[in-house]
């Protein structure tokens, strides 16, 4: 791809907009960046951006700018709907994404984790089981280091790890991982997909450019997963829900164990230097040393593990990943114990599976702080969940009456204005043996940046509780 005296639009100034801009003029590209927030607000940001030396354009899309160029890198965030977008894209303009765009220019292998929820806590898990088996690794995509940040860094590795988001696959052509995983497919991002089925599709974008000689990584007890990969090349291994024929992984109460995994990629283990086999047959993962318990975690585990299988590492750096892994912020994360009550902070849970997955990984009365800005949830799902777990249900920001007309004849609601509100009301309801959880089943935006700044805040003022 020559992309020399090439005129090509970045869309959205974020820290994927601010790397692709730095590759692109590494290239020898004429850029140009165009934000909607205005140059004020962007602050350090935009910055940053005059020191690049491209042409800027703050406070709105501006319509000659987009048809006016020989290619769009889009953000995941920016609705492809938007007026200038359209124009271009009925002009023939290219539109891609960093992801595509990084594809292109890499030559390293590399694993790609998409799926509803899990993503971030499988991709780190990888990252991690691999370094243990002796590789070299780049973990990065939505995790937080663009894609692309290794082509303008001097960092190399054997292999990259790749968290990739739906929106991420909106804007792929080529983009082909040799390894793939598809975790779960379940509600989410409704509010900009017009049905489950055209989420579900794009999630399954992550195999169709994949071959024969790749692997997929996949969950056998998804119905839309067995659904999308019924046509797909590559070779299937199922890290839960395997069939009896099926290559894959059985999740046991003290181990999960591999099964009929063949060498089928032996150049891997020229990566270790080594001459054992790059699969291991009956490989297994002890789980009584393994911090990580609950269903959702130990999935995530077995499919990180098959893929650090296939990727050439090994049984025992595996094993020793996990016994070190703590879990990440945001994340079912324990924030501390008050007066025999623990609380956890699992901002993260954005959508409503996530929340059933953390509800079903808590013992005792659980006193449940939801809300914030709706994403199409269907939050009648949660019904047998809050029956027969949750003592209390907390909600605030937006989607407050959307989820008390759902659940809250089921349980004690209450409806609060802040976070302080919540966890002050939370703390004097709950008794020793009970559980506070923050798991909201809705974006942040409505009252914060992002779900970090959301579970920060929470964690700041539980904290300040103890103290």
């Amino acid at each position: 791809m020559e992309l020399e005296h090439t005129k090509v639009l970045v869309v959205g100034m974020g820290r994927s907009g601010f790397e692709t801009a730095s590759f692109l003029v590494q290239r020898g590209a004429t850029v140009t960046i165009s934000e909607m927030t205005g140059e004020n607000e962007m602050g350090e940001a935009a910055r940053k951006f005059y020191e690049l030396g491209v042409q800027t354009e703050f406070g709105g899309h501006v319509m000659d700018t987009f048809i006016d160029t020989d290619l769009i890198v889009v953000s995941p965030g920016v609705p492809h709907t938007i007026p200038p977008i359209q124009a271009a894209q009925e002009k023939g303009i290219p539109l891609i994404g960093e992801i595509e765009l990084a594809s292109r220019f890499i030559k390293e292998p590399m694993i790609a984790v998409t799926g509803t929820n899990g993503k971030t806590t499988t991709t780190r898990l990888i990252g991690d089981m691999l370094e243990q088996s002796g590789q070299t690794v780049f973990v990065c995509g939505n995790i937080g280091n663009p894609l692309i940040s290794y082509l303008t860094g001097h960092e190399k590795a054997h292999r990259l790890v790749v968290e990739i988001s739906s929106f991420q696959l909106d804007t792929i052509t080529s983009f082909r991982p040799d390894i793939s995983l598809l975790l779960n497919i379940t509600d989410d991002h409704l509010d900009r997909y017009s049905d489950i089925e055209a989420y579900a599709k794009t999630k399954g974008r992550i195999l169709e450019n994949q071959r024969k000689s790749d692997i997929a990584v996949l969950n056998g007890e998804d119905r839309r997963i067995r659904q999308v990969c019924s046509t797909c090349e590559p070779e299937k291994v199922f890290f839960t829900g395997r069939w009896k024929e099926e290559k894959g992984a059985d999740i046991g109460t003290h181990a999960i164990t591999f099964h009929g995994l063949d060498p089928l990629h032996r150049k891997e283990s020229e990566i270790r230097g080594s001459g054992e086999p790059v699969y291991e047959n009956q490989a297994a993962i002890e789980l009584d040393r393994v911090p990580l318990k609950c269903r959702h975690e130990l999935e995530n585990i077995s499919a990180a593990g098959l893929a650090t299988l296939v990727a050439g590492g090994t049984s025992a750096g595996i094993q020793k990943a996990l016994e070190t892994f703590r879990g990440l912020p945001h994340r079912m994360e324990r924030v501390a114990a008050l007066d025999g009550i623990v609380f956890y902070n699992d901002s993260k849970a954005t959508n409503v599976d996530a929340v059933l997955r953390a509800v079903e990984c808590l013992q005792g009365p659980i006193h449940l702080i939801m809300g914030g800005r709706d994403k199409g949830g269907q939050f009648h799902l949660l019904e047998s969940s809050v029956r027969q777990k949750v003592k209390n249900l907390i909600l605030l920001g937006e989607a407050s009456g959307e989820i008390n007309a759902a659940l809250g004849n089921l349980t004690a609601t209450r409806t609060v204005a802040t976070m302080e509100d919540a966890v002050a009301f939370a703390h004097a309801a709950a008794s020793s043996g009970e559980v506070v959880l923050l798991s909201p089943a809705c974006a942040s935006f409505d009252m914060y940046q992002d779900y970090k700044e959301r579970g920060d805040a929470f964690r700041k003022i539980v904290i300040k509780r103890k103290t």
